[in-house]
């Protein structure tokens, strides 16, 4: 049971905590009006529980138990950072083609970027736990033909992704940010190799992502041109984005790896 403690709780698991809730005392602080209008829904002096918001409190709990999980800042560091560049690229391009807006009328408000890569660890943490569970699996079928199930469902599931993207985003066809976010969906999509992985990942960023855009939308933070809450783009579009910041990481540290061996 030690052991299984201290795989759990790595010694970078405290820095990486401890970055996370300095990270929500900033935007708390740096954004203290938004945050003050929020509290203001509360009526502290009655049944102030009845008034908290416990959807949002069980993301906040549910991803802080897991991005603490097996922490080790050599591969989270990249998974931050990835989750920076990649969710500012999404909300603006979400935000300037006018698929979303926030209530703040920012394209795109600075306060949610640092979601994106919280969230890009919660994932990663999911996934390689979703992949334990389906390894021995894997193993017993080692000898079947590389178009496995895992390679049947992943075609499946992201052709019908892309399809739906394609419905979604028509409105937005006259966007040039459109047509390059279909180039990059199908570039990645044509591209992958660990079906198995992928398909996981997928699975893992669109689990986490409906509650975040229930939450979301549902206290319109932020709304859809189609008024849903949410639609079923925007939860699997999660999945997409999480697949793609991970086949983006993967690109990083193999550029990185090159650069210092020809040091």
């Amino acid at each position: 049971m030690e052991n299984q403690r201290q795989r759990f709780w790595t010694r970078d698991s405290s820095i990486l905590l401890g970055g996370f809730f300095a990270t929500i005392f900033l935007i708390v602080y740096i954004w203290w009006p938004l945050a003050e209008e929020y509290l203001a829904y509360v009526d502290w002096s009655g049944k102030w529980w009845l008034y908290m918001d416990w959807l949002l409190l069980g993301i906040f709990l549910f991803m802080s138990i897991t991005i603490v999980a097996r922490a080790n800042l050599k591969t989270d560091l990249l998974i931050v950072f990835v989750g920076v560049c990649g969710g500012l690229a999404i909300e603006s391009w979400g935000t300037q083609t006018n698929l979303w807006h926030y209530y703040t009328a920012e394209r795109p408000p600075l306060w949610i970027i640092p979601a994106w890569p919280i969230a890009s660890l919660s994932i990663d943490r999911i996934a390689r736990s979703l992949n334990w569970i389906v390894e021995p699996t894997r193993r017993r079928n080692a000898s079947t033909s590389h178009f496995s199930l895992f390679s049947a469902l992943y075609w499946i599931t992201f052709a019908s992704f892309l399809i739906l993207m394609l419905f979604f985003v028509s409105p937005t066809f006259d966007k040039s940010y459109t047509w390059l976010a279909l180039a990059l969906c199908v570039l990645l999509i044509v591209t992958t190799t660990d079906y198995r992985f992928a398909l996981l990942t997928f699975a893992a960023g669109a689990g986490l992502g409906y509650f975040l855009e229930l939450w979301g939308t549902t206290r319109e933070c932020w709304t859809y041109y189609t008024y849903q809450t949410p639609p079923l783009f925007a939860v699997l579009a999660h999945g997409m984005a999480a697949v793609a910041f991970w086949r983006a990481g993967l690109l990083v540290k193999s550029v990185w790896g090159r650069v210092r061996s020809k040091r």
